[in-house]
């Protein structure tokens, strides 16, 4: 990740090929020969070493480009394998937590994500005998790591932080340690690439967008995929940029980027009808809320709501496609459902455009 300068990312979001899950051995075996001798020698726990060793390089390069401060969240599943005829818990959770302290970023409360995928009457090992059965594997971890002290704003940065805040009632909810919806099916084209995607559900990228950043940001992705990250911070004001080794992604990316403004237009829209129904069920609870916002005239719990602004990408354009590289610049507006409410809001100075840098992709 040359291109990226030294300090110069507030947000990591990303999801890596998961050690020990076989749809990612060849990835990982083409890139260290020992991979491919370990998994040869039926050698489970080199093999794990080695694919995370792999890893080890990109969280260093997380490091070096996150600013003060800023937050890497990273979701990764643990694997459960048989090789050389023994099963285990393969735990790459843990493997990453200890990649990141020893960069010396601190570990932050992660969530774990539930993802549902599994039948309800779905048993693993001896069926109904004990003693040899395991629980079935259904959840994955975000890890969060945080970059040196908490994260300081000069006078326009607070401006956009004020900005950027959230609603009371999603706070609650996005802040949980448990998140409970499923993953993501994506057409995906022909199988091969089908087999290689991991792809995380649109959600999860844009909860931790809008949780860890402000808009304006700039959101790094180092295992880009199918672009949800990108999508995410397309939705929220952010810039973004992304690696991908394997091309053979790049005509999803682009699919990704073209049509992010309207699923990311339409969360908008959905955050806030969510939140007029809550003022409605606290009015109606004879629970009326204090505060306004003034931008959209609504009631709000916290005094912190009374700047928040949503988004709106009105476009999206790509200034580069190339085998190896993708760019693309997006402009946004703030979300309106109605007027403005108060005029020194300070509305029409947002509305006027800005620019965002999406992301690139770097084979190799």
């Amino acid at each position: 990740m040359d291109e990226v300068e030294d300090q110069s990312v507030e947000l990591i979001v990303t999801s890596p090929p998961y050690p020990m899950i076989e749809m990612w051995d060849a990835q990982f075996a083409e890139q260290d020969r020992a991979v491919a001798e370990a998994l040869a020698a039926q050698d489970g726990l080199r093999a794990f070493e080695g694919m995370h060793r792999l890893l080890d390089a990109v969280w260093a390069e997380c490091a070096r480009v996150l600013v003060s401060g800023g937050i890497a969240c990273i979701n990764v599943g643990d694997a459960t394998r048989t090789v050389g005829g023994v099963f285990q818990l393969y735990t790459n959770h843990a493997r990453v937590i200890r990649a990141f302290a020893e960069l010396g970023l601190q570990s932050l409360p992660a969530v774990l994500w539930r993802k549902q995928t599994n039948a309800p009457n779905k048993f693993m090992g001896s069926g109904m005998y004990p003693a040899r059965a395991y629980v079935t594997l259904e959840h994955e971890y975000i890890l969060i790591f945080r970059k040196g002290d908490k994260r300081t704003f000069d006078e326009r940065a607070k401006r956009r932080r004020r900005q950027s805040a959230f609603f009371w009632e999603e706070r609650n909810e996005w802040f949980s340690d448990v998140w409970s919806f499923k993953g993501v099916r994506q057409e995906l084209g022909d199988g091969k690439q089908r087999e290689r995607s991991g792809a995380f559900p649109f959600e999860l990228a844009y909860r931790l967008v809008n949780m860890y950043s402000l808009q304006g940001d700039t959101v790094l992705d180092p295992f880009l995929g199918t672009a949800t990250t990108t999508a995410a911070g397309i939705a929220s004001g952010r810039h973004t940029v992304g690696y991908e080794r394997d091309l053979s992604f790049v005509s999803m990316i682009d699919t990704t980027v073209t049509t992010a403004p309207a699923a990311g237009n339409a969360r908008g829209a959905e955050r806030l009808r969510e939140h007029e129904a809550f003022v409605a069920r606290r009015e109606a609870e004879d629970k009326p809320l204090k505060h306004r916002n003034r931008f959209f005239g609504f009631a709000v719990m916290t005094r912190q709501e009374q700047e928040l602004q949503l988004p709106a990408t009105s476009g999206v354009r790509a200034t580069e496609r190339a085998d190896t590289r993708l760019a693309y610049e997006a402009e946004h507006r703030p979300l309106e459902l109605r007027e403005p409410h108060d005029s020194s809001a300070s509305a029409a100075e947002s509305a006027q455009s800005a620019q965002w840098e999406l992301p690139f992709v770097e084979g190799g």
